[in-house]
């Protein structure tokens, strides 16, 4: 397929933060493939099959974890990519690491540890990931972090366009490996966002409508919706009601990625470097005015009828009460913490608090519920609502 001029390339890529000796003994793959592959093969990158996406810690094996968001998210974003001529691999690469600064029980977990870190400059899930492959994640022995390359960074700090105020986390880390903040970043980024959005507005649906707490007929008063529905009882109609379902999801997904690919042409059209995406006065990928209405709808159904559920909304509450009683542990007695992490608990503030946020935001929600229950004898009851 032919490369797109404003694609970014891996051989002009801006480089890594550390400086890597090539031997050819780890095989001839490109610089955002082998960023890929250290994203894959990262402890990170496991322990979010143990992490929230919808539903906390759920019973039933056929919900979605971050972990098969990540990968349904790199699905779509790989074919957008292609479509648009852009580096697979690199959107790929930053499809897989978007969430893996997540702490445990999602947004509740993440909640919990921005109230308990406000005094040392809060938390940021985003920044955290960042963090994760910058320093925490360090597999090899000359550097820390997983020193990918400049172009990897720059897109997961920046996938929704410039960042005015960064945190302190991120701040940090631009101070140190600069990602022009204030740019916007590669096409590549921007389709990973995209597909994000993409990947759970449809597959939320499929798991809440699973889970008995959507009902299809609340969600075909949305018009748009209604409209694809009409479409597959026309195509399917005699087949079961479970099928149709899917078949609604898989085709809501793909009027949407036909939509990005349509703005994106639109918006690059004429455009010749990767440099003329980030100077863009505007991200290049996105929906069109008339599906991102529709979107925004869709997110508001949601958020009213999933994500604020007053079954999810208690469970949320136990879950936030779950790491705000660890981070408490933790900061009054930190010789219960593992060992590794003892002997690298810096003595001052914020650093120390910061290195104890570090270890709570790398559990899983399984572990820091068992965690609770050593600590302080019982976690929470009824941490999974599925």
């Amino acid at each position: 397929m032919t490369r797109a001029a404003f694609a970014a390339d891996s051989a002009i890529s801006h480089g890594r933060e550390f400086h890597e000796n090539r031997d050819g003994t780890r095989g001839p793959r490109s610089e955002f493939q082998r960023d890929r592959d250290r994203v894959i093969h990262s402890i990170a990158f496991r322990r979010l099959r143990s992490k929230t996406q919808v539903f906390i810690a759920p019973d039933g094996d056929h919900y979605r974890t971050r972990l098969t968001h990540s990968l349904e998210v790199a699905q779509i974003g790989r074919v957008i990519a292609r479509a648009l001529g852009l580096d697979e691999d690199l959107t790929e690469a930053l499809c897989l690491a978007h969430d893996l600064g997540h702490p445990p029980f999602g947004h509740a977990g993440e909640k919990a540890l921005a109230q308990a870190m406000e005094r040392y400059g809060g938390f940021d899930h985003n920044a955290q990931s960042l963090r994760i492959l910058m320093r925490l994640e360090s597999p090899y022995c000359d550097h820390d972090g997983l020193n990918l390359t400049w172009d990897t960074l720059e897109g997961l700090a920046k996938h929704n366009g410039p960042v005015a105020d960064p945190n302190w986390a991120l701040a940090e880390l631009d101070a140190e490996f600069p990602l022009a903040l204030d740019r916007y970043p590669s096409l590549e980024a921007q389709v990973a966002a995209v597909a994000d959005d993409i990947a759970y507005d449809n597959h939320d649906i499929d798991d809440g409508l699973r889970a008995g707490f959507l009902e299809l007929d609340e969600l075909l008063t949305l018009d748009f919706v209604a409209s694809q529905w009409r479409e597959v009882e026309k195509s399917f109609p005699h087949a079961e009601r479970e099928r149709q379902l899917r078949e609604l999801v898989r085709g809501q997904i793909g009027l949407m990625v036909n939509d990005v690919i349509e703005q994106a042409r639109r918006a690059t059209n004429g455009m010749g470097s990767v440099d003329e995406v980030r100077a863009a006065d505007r991200m290049s990928a996105g929906f069109s005015p008339a599906m991102q209405a529709d979107e925004r709808t869709l997110k508001r159904f949601m958020y009213d009828k999933l994500y604020y559920h007053p079954e999810q909304l208690e469970t949320a509450d136990r879950a936030r009460d779950v790491v705000a009683r660890l981070f408490a542990a933790y900061e009054q007695d930190d010789t219960i913490l593992p060992g590794d992490w003892q002997d690298k608990l810096p003595a001052e503030e914020p650093a120390r608090s910061r290195h104890i946020a570090d270890f709570i935001a790398g559990m899983t929600d399984r572990y820091a519920m068992r965690e609770c229950t050593r600590i302080y004898g019982r976690a929470p009851d009824r941490l999974s609502n599925v």
